[in-house]
């Protein structure tokens, strides 16, 4: 039987099906290198899938940037596009340690509790930075897929600034997300206000969406909004998602957005090679100019361009 780690344990006995096998209740936490799961075992993880396995896949260190010392076999940037192929697989990203603990306590109690047949796959990280507390009432927000993590106010007294737009929302998730934050800063100190959500979920949301629209294609008078929809509805202006994987994971929530909003997304589609995290991003996130020496700031400096991108954009639209 397989296993849902690694073909060394298809020579052991299976804990993620002992509920069903045995009658004796596991949970089961395997972590491994990202990279090395749903790329390399992706076959018996399918199966695991099929065979309604439990349990905890987490993968470490994720994301294409943070691992670029050990080599392109561990730079992970497309996990979690593949982990949203498997229906009862239940992929989380998270940044903070708040948001861990959320997702674990959930995901223990949606298998042993309610006895559902899911298994979870959790990436995580292993850079040093502040864990800052949840908001207040978060929790299900986090479960769901996304939440507004903080606003920041435009401060025009830190210079002038050429950007003519006022108002913007950055998503962004795991290893990405304190990046984020920085561009955050950088466009508050050019004068513009900023909405950031910390999206834990990619997959769950675009699930969701889908949902949604199924019952409104069979008119269904009581299907909801999409939860992203209704998330972005505190926020304001165009929507820049950034991410350590390939763009194709932020952009599977694009048909469930606001309709009247532009989106663009940020990724790390690519190989790429560099000496230090921060300069790997630089490289991957097509360059950042004087903003980012030394690749410091990489995200935020190139959310400072797409910014003035989208506003160029929006000037040249026929009214």
């Amino acid at each position: 039987m397989p296993s849902l780690a690694s073909p060394a344990h298809l020579r052991t006995p299976i804990a993620a099906t002992s509920y069903s096998v045995h009658g004796l209740a596991m949970l089961p936490f395997y972590i491994y290198y990202s990279m090395f799961g749903f790329q390399r075992v992706g076959d018996a993880i399918w199966a695991a899938a099929d065979q309604r396995s439990r349990g905890f896949l987490l993968g470490a260190t994720s994301g294409r940037t943070t691992l670029g010392g050990e080599g392109l076999q561990h730079q992970d940037g497309s996990s979690h596009l593949v982990a949203a192929t498997i229906p009862n697989c239940k992929a989380y990203d998270p940044a903070f340690a708040g948001e861990m603990a959320v997702i674990v306590d959930h995901g223990m109690r949606e298998m042993l509790v309610e006895q559902k047949d899911v298994f979870y796959y959790v990436t995580l990280m292993n850079e040093n930075y502040a864990q800052p507390d949840l908001p207040v009432g978060a929790e299900a927000d986090v479960v769901r897929g996304c939440y507004k993590f903080a606003s920041y106010s435009g401060n025009t007294d830190e210079g002038y600034s050429h950007i003519s737009l006022k108002e913007v929302t950055l998503l962004g998730s795991g290893a990405i997300l304190t990046e984020v934050i920085k561009a955050a800063h950088l466009l508050a100190a050019q004068g513009i206000n900023v909405t950031v959500y910390s999206v834990t979920s990619w997959s769950e949301l675009a699930r969701d969406g889908r949902d949604s629209l199924r019952r409104q294609l069979a008119s269904d008078a009581s299907a909801p909004m999409p939860f992203i929809e209704q998330q972005l509805q505190a926020s304001a202006g165009p929507i820049i998602a950034a991410t350590d994987y390939v763009c194709a994971v932020p952009e599977s929530v694009r048909a469930f957005l606001p309709a009247d909003r532009s989106y663009l997304t940020l990724g790390t589609d690519g190989f790429g090679r560099s000496d230090t995290r921060a300069a790997l991003r630089g490289l991957l996130w097509g360059g950042c100019g004087q903003h980012c020496a030394g690749g410091r700031w990489a995200v935020g400096a190139v959310a400072v361009e797409a910014v003035e991108i989208v506003a160029s954009h929006s000037r040249r639209k026929p009214t």
